[in-house]
């Protein structure tokens, strides 16, 4: 089983496996990836875009194949020519389709780009190109992907380098572990060496991947033999690069490996921070994802990284681009599809005795129990009028996409069962797969709808939200016909309070009937002994994702919110909230919770900003932290953010659009980089009015839904009266 595999050029590979003294190292002298091509994609689906495709049928390559295979015969990246038998689509039979063995892992995306060039760019359509690099060599060897570890536990070293500074002479803010080493370059690198040498990991877990050039650099300046591999030297596998998904804008900062060892960058790995080392080697053994590779991949690529595996299973291909064109409908039907879940505007207000229902897993359990796939939905086989309010058919074959969702609902389940009954270690390890598989579930949905999905279709995204309408719907209906109010709903969770002057069924009966008629199960979650649904900023209307409230029974830690309130949407959620401003609006949520009162919650608040006056807050907690959307030159505005892009630029720890920057502000009405300091800047000042404004803000959120906006608030600090016990 492998822990990393390295690509040494001219075919070889190195495998590198664990073993009970170390790791063993062995080489493939000949590895040649492999592409296909195919014909166009009109032949496949026709210039229309059949819901059924049949393709014509022959027993060798097409004519334009085969002039194809003529063209590419003794190129210096071809290493060898020949024809199989392959599916193109889940739908289609095997037929014949040119192979092409690539003479190396880089050259297998210069063939395909010749092919695309030999002819109309949309002549042929090529297959299995742009898989990861260890992905595919898994894949194509049958090598399993995850390290042994019966074998014995990984090792692994954390390196830690706060803030975006660049350059040797900032290695001294190194730690390792979480201890800093020494005060000079030359002995962060010294010290680096003798924890690798002594640790001998097989991961290293870095703050940023930056540090593994700069190391080197270091090294190299000091005349220090370091090898942070267990063979010298690095490979830059990918540079960083800015993107925008979904209207976000994003950072993917430069990839690097290094011999024998994984690397596993914390401010490019979602997994790793969503569910640590623990949930990425789960998912590791459940998408046949590489360590190396599932360290940086997103929701998505691991996703397809499953899909891709069944696909094999079922001798179907891996398309390069996503070729299948959507399907004609009608204006009507394009405007019923073309919609979210149901939502139920919430009453703002606080509300008494509230209960919460889930579906459990409910869009991957649509998928599943509906049997709901890109070669299913409008599969033009079966003339049937199965997804409410759109009349799609869904095709009685057996789908691929539940087949790949249902063993990770099945496991998650399983998982969640055990963890009351588990030791603390083993807890920790239940949580974080349960929370790893969580996240594919979550996404799978969405991911049907992206344009650049391998097996995604649009049909799929709208069907799933047709069936999740009418099933939050239907358990409206139900729960109402069974004495309840609805105070609030959203896609898969609803909120109910009794209905006065009715007499209530039993929650759990109810749920257990609308479960039996959903084919999916309602949870009952929880009971809260009141719940705040938060007005907007700028209206009375309820906001759909901004409310708090009091779990029953739930007693509060000593020092914080733990799991006695549960929040969202507010201050306290948002990323960019300063850790004392944070605590401002827990401690308000406390004094809300113990006495209702407008005015026990404003003395505490008060006596935070008395605090906060004194100069007695640490200014480690009013850090702000923003993620950038564009460069500092970009920006027409002068913002805080962009005053502390400015000075980034100053302190040469330039930040790239998609990175997060994070700053103190010492004073909003100054003039350009003087309005912050940096995190990694020495402070030794705040602006008190600045800080006073957001813990305002956090405290309005609080008390909003008793009617207290920002003017009231302000108000009450501002007479002169007696506060009460409980702003202490």
């Amino acid at each position: 089983m492998t822990l990393t595999v390295d690509f040494l050029g001219d075919g070889r590979v190195a495998e590198w496996t664990l073993a009970s003294d170390g790791v063993a190292r062995r080489v493939r002298e000949s590895y040649r990836p492999t592409l296909f091509v195919g014909d166009s994609a009109d032949d496949l689906y026709g210039r229309r875009g059949g819901s059924d495709p049949t393709p014509p049928a022959r027993d060798g390559l097409s004519h334009a194949l085969s002039e194809l295979r003529s063209f590419l015969a003794g190129q210096e990246a071809v290493a060898g020519l020949g024809v199989e038998e392959h599916c193109q689509t889940f739908r289609t039979t095997a037929r014949p389709l040119l192979r092409i063995d690539a003479t190396s892992i880089e050259a297998v995306r210069t063939v395909a780009k010749r092919v695309r060039r030999f002819d109309r760019p949309d002549a042929y359509t090529c297959y299995n190109v742009d898989l990861t690099r260890q992905l595919r060599y898994c894949l194509e060897t049958d090598t399993p992907a995850g390290p042994d570890r019966s074998v014995r536990d990984l090792r692994t070293v954390r390196l830690d380098f706060p803030g975006h500074e660049s350059g040797v002479e900032s290695l001294p803010r190194l730690s390792v572990g979480g201890d800093r080493i020494d005060s000079s370059p030359r002995g962060v690198v010294e010290g680096v060496r003798a924890a690798l040498d002594e640790r001998d990991p097989d991961v290293l877990v870095v703050s940023t991947a930056d540090l593994v050039p700069l190391l080197f650099e270091a090294a190299d300046a000091y005349d220090v033999d370091l090898e942070l591999g267990r063979r010298p030297g690095y490979t830059k596998l990918a540079g960083e690069s800015t993107y925008t998904s979904y209207g976000n804008v994003g950072h993917s900062p430069a990839r690097y490996a290094v011999p024998g060892r994984v690397i596993v960058d914390k401010s490019n790995s979602f997994f790793y921070h969503e569910s640590g080392l623990e949930g990425c080697l789960d998912l590791v053994k459940r998408s046949g994802l590489p360590l190396q590779e599932l360290g940086w991949a997103s929701i998505g690529r691991v996703l397809t990284a499953m899909q891709i595996r069944e696909a094999r299973n079922r001798d179907v291909l891996v398309p390069w681009r996503a070729w299948r064109p959507e399907l004609f409908k009608p204006a009507s039907t394009l405007d019923d599809a073309d919609r979210g879940g149901t939502t139920f505007a919430p009453d703002a207000g606080v509300h008494e005795n509230v209960h919460e229902l889930d579906f459990a897993s409910l869009y991957p359990n649509i998928i599943r129990t509906r049997n709901i796939s890109p070669e299913t939905v409008r599969c033009g086989c079966c003339d049937t009028d199965d997804v409410p309010g759109l009349g799609y058919s869904i095709c009685e074959r057996d789908g691929y996409l539940p087949d790949v969702l249902g063993p990770l609902i099945d496991a998650r389940r399983a998982i969640k069962a055990q963890i009351p009954d588990a030791d603390d270690d083993e807890r920790e390890r239940l949580e974080a797969a349960s929370s790893a598989i969580k996240w594919i579930l979550v996404s799978c949905f969405g991911y049907q709808g992206f344009s650049n999905a391998k097996f995604g279709r649009i049909e799929c995204h709208e069907a799933i939200n047709a069936y999740a309408r009418e099933l939050l719907l239907d358990a409206k209906a139900a729960l109402e016909d069974a004495g309840w109010r609805v105070v609030h709903g959203i896609v898969d969770s609803v909120w109910v309070t009794p209905a006065e002057g009715r007499e209530q069924r039993p929650l759990t009966a109810v749920a257990d009937e609308i479960s039996r008629d959903a084919g999916i199960e309602l949870e009952y979650e929880c009971a809260f002994d009141w719940v705040a649904f938060c007005p907007m900023r700028s209206s009375e209307s309820g906001a759909l994702t901004r409310y708090f409230g009091k779990r029953r029974g739930e007693e509060y830690p000593e020092t914080g919110l733990g799991d006695a309130v549960k929040t969202r949407g507010i201050e306290g959620r948002q990323r960019s909230t300063p850790e004392w401003v944070e605590g401002v609006q827990a401690e308000a949520l406390r004094a809300f919770d113990e006495t209702r009162s407008p005015e026990a919650v404003c003395d505490v608040l008060r006596r935070r900003l008395r605090e906060l006056r004194d100069g007695a807050v640490d200014p480690t907690g009013l850090v702000v932290d923003n993620r950038v959307s564009r460069d500092v030159d970009d920006y027409s505005a002068e913002t805080l953010t962009v005053a502390a892009l400015k000075r980034a630029r100053i302190e040469g720890a330039g930040v790239a659009a998609g990175q997060p920057v994070r700053y103190v502000v010492v004073d909003a009405n100054a003039r350009g980089a003087a309005r912050v300091r940096l995190e990694f800047e020495e402070v030794d000042r705040y602006d008190t009015e600045w800080y006073e404004d957001a813990a305002v803000r956090a405290v309005e959120s609080v008390l909003a839904p008793v009617g207290w906006r920002d003017g009231a608030i302000r108000r009450y600090l501002a007479g002169t009266r007696d506060e009460t016990l409980a702003g202490y």
